[in-house]
């Protein structure tokens, strides 16, 4: 017979995959899937979260060192209802003729400011010497992630724990 086999009439053996095979292939591939984009959703608020809190303690600094640097008061204030902060006494960084204003709503942050509690309110003022009139802290959070800048009474700086 050599490299030649013969087929009886009744042997109908296929050699491609069944439609059983191919919808478990398929449901495998949705499951997979799914749990890749649910990761993917809490690693995006993750960053947008982490994102936001690292803008505003990097803001309270430059609040803190302009203070400093022109010997006059800064304010920050924070607007919860509307997600956004304004810097006072200090040119905004895209229009210097504008104020100071982030909103976290908005991309690339897309994050609600929870809370802001600094001493009562939601302001602080750092004085000549970049000394703030209060502590406390600010609270982002981005789907279930959330982050919360403190804000040392003392030192006036800003951390993230």
């Amino acid at each position: 017979m050599g490299l030649w086999r013969r087929t009886h009439p009744g042997n109908l053996r296929s050699t491609g995959f069944t439609l059983i095979e191919l919808v478990i292939v398929v449901m495998i591939a949705a499951v997979m899937t799914g749990i890749a984009a649910g990761r993917y959703g809490q690693a995006l608020a993750r960053y947008r979260a982490d994102h936001a809190a690292r803008r505003i303690a990097a803001d309270l600094a430059l609040a803190r060192s302009e203070a400093k640097t022109t010997g006059n008061s800064v304010t920050v204030s924070f607007d919860p209802a509307q997600d956004r902060y304004q810097v006072f006494n200090v040119r905004g960084l895209n229009n210097p003729e504008s104020g100071y204003s982030v909103a976290l709503g908005e991309a690339p942050y897309g994050s609600t400011l929870v809370s802001a509690a600094l001493g009562g309110d939601a302001a602080v003022v750092f004085n000549g010497h970049g000394v703030p009139d209060s502590g406390g802290t600010v609270v982002v959070q981005s789907g279930a992630a959330e982050r919360t800048v403190s804000l040392n009474a003392d030192t006036g700086r800003a951390t993230i724990p």
